[in-house]
C-alpha cells in the first residue's frame, strides 16, 4: 500500500505562541452563535436549514445575547472551526490515529491533543457512534431479529458508508422495507434513541467476540441468480423492479461482469464486437487476464486484432475508474444484446443445450 503523505495544514493552523484562547471559557453553543454571526445572515440561514427547530431556537437566543464580539474572539472561533474541519478530513483520509499523527507533526502534541479532544466529544455525541468500527456483518447479525422500524433507526444514524454496507447485507425483502421506513422517518425522540442505543450496546457486547459471515444481501442474490435459469432470473428482476427499480438495476448489472466474456460462445463475442466502441474495448482490456484478452482477440480479424493490441500498448496509464467505466459500457451492450435475443449467456447447471 502506498504511504499516505502528510497533508500540509492551512496557514491559519500553523503553530502559534502559547496564549490563553479567547474561546477558553465559551460554551459550544456560544461559539456556534459567534460563527453564525460572522458568516452573515444569508449563510447563517442556509445552515439553519440543516438544524432542528429546538436547535435553531437555542442558537437564535444565544445570538441575541451577543452585543459585540471582538476580532480576536471571532478569529479564534473561526480557527477552531477550521481545525475541526481539517481534522475530520484527516480522519476520512486515514482514520482517527492518522489524524492525530498529522496534527502532532504539524502543530505539536499539545495542540493536537486539544483538537482531537474537542473532536472526540463531538463524535461521541452522535447517535450509535459506538458502532463506527463494528464490521457491517456484526451489525446485521444483531439487527436481524429487530423490527424494521428499529433497523431503520439504527441504519439511518450510522455514517453513510457503513449504512450502505449494512443495508446491502440485509435480505432483499428487508432492504426495501427498511429503505422505505428510512425515507419516511420523521424526527425521533432523543429518549427513544437512547433506549435503542442501550439495547444495541448490550447486543454488541454479546456478539463482538464471535465471527459472523455475511448472509443475504445483493451479493447473495446475484450468486443465486447467476445459477438460475433465465426465466427465474427475469421473473425475480421484474418483481423486484416493481418494489425497488434502483436495486433491481444494480443486481442486473452485477449478473454479468466484464470478465464473463470468456463464458460467451464465439458467435456471441463476434456479435458483441460489432456493437462496441473500439476505444472502450482498448480501455476495458487493460489489466484483465490473458484469457479474457485472448477470447476477444481470437474473434477478430488479424488486422483488427493487431490494431487493438497496438492501441493498448501505446495507451498512457489510465485511472481504474476510467477502465471500469469502459467495461461497464460493454457489459451494458451484452445485457442489451441478450434482451434482444441476439446473443446467449450461458447460465444454470449447463444442462440446457442449444439445438439447431
Amino acid at each position: 500500500m502506498a504511504e499516505l503523505k502528510t497533508p500540509t495544514l492551512p496557514a491559519a493552523m500553523e503553530p502559534a505562541k502559547p496564549a490563553a484562547s479567547p474561546t477558553a471559557k465559551m460554551s459550544g453553543r456560544q461559539k456556534a452563535a459567534v460563527l453564525l454571526v460572522s458568516l452573515g445572515p444569508e449563510r447563517a440561514s442556509q445552515l439553519f436549514g440543516h438544524l432542528r427547530d429546538d436547535e435553531i431556537e437555542a442558537l437564535t437566543l444565544e445570538m441575541a445575547k451577543l452585543r459585540s464580539v471582538d476580532f480576536d474572539t471571532t478569529e479564534a472561533v473561526l480557527g477552531e472551526a477550521m481545525e475541526m474541519t481539517a481534522a475530520m478530513n484527516f480522519i476520512g483520509a486515514g482514520g482517527f490515529e492518522y489524524a492525530r499523527d498529522v496534527l502532532e507533526k504539524s502543530l505539536g502534541a499539545t495542540k493536537a491533543a486539544e483538537i482531537m479532544g474537542r473532536l472526540s466529544a463531538v463524535i461521541e455525541a452522535r447517535p450509535f457512534e459506538f458502532l463506527r468500527r463494528t464490521p457491517p456483518e456484526q451489525i446485521v447479525a444483531f439487527l436481524r431479529n429487530e423490527a424494521p422500524q428499529t433497523m431503520a433507526l439504527v441504519i439511518a444514524n450510522l455514517h453513510t458508508q457503513l449504512s450502505a454496507e449494512v443495508l446491502a447485507q440485509l435480505p432483499p425483502d428487508a432492504q426495501a422495507e427498511v429503505a422505505l421506513r428510512i425515507a419516511t422517518m420523521n424526527e425521533t425522540s432523543p429518549d427513544v434513541i437512547k433506549e435503542v442505543e442501550a439495547v444495541m450496546r448490550q447486543k454488541l457486547a454479546n456478539v463482538i467476540s464471535q465471527e459472523y459471515s455475511a448472509a443475504g444481501g445483493v451479493d447473495s442474490l446475484v450468486d443465486i441468480l447467476n445459477r438460475a435459469d433465465r426465466g427465474t432470473e427475469r421473473n425475480v428482476l421484474d418483481k423486484l423492479a416493481e418494489a425497488d427499480a434502483d436495486l433491481a438495476e444494480e443486481i442486473r448489472m452485477m449478473l454479468f461482469v466484464f470478465e464473463d466474456i470468456v463464458k460467451l460462445d464465439d458467435r456471441s463475442v463476434q456479435v458483441l464486437l460489432k456493437e462496441v466502441d473500439q476505444k472502450d474495448l482498448a480501455l476495458a482490456l487493460r489489466g484483465v487476464s490473458e484469457e479474457v484478452r485472448d477470447k476477444v482477440v481470437a474473434n477478430m480479424s488479424q488486422r483488427a486484432a493487431e490494431m487493438l493490441l497496438e492501441e493498448i500498448e501505446y495507451q498512457p496509464p489510465q485511472l481504474r475508474r476510467v477502465v471500469e467505466e469502459a467495461q461497464g459500457r460493454i457489459v451494458a451492450k451484452v445485457r442489451a444484446l441478450e434482451e434482444a435475443e441476439a446473443i446467449v449467456i450461458g447460465r444454470g447447471d449447463g444442462d440446457d443445450e442449444l439445438v439447431a
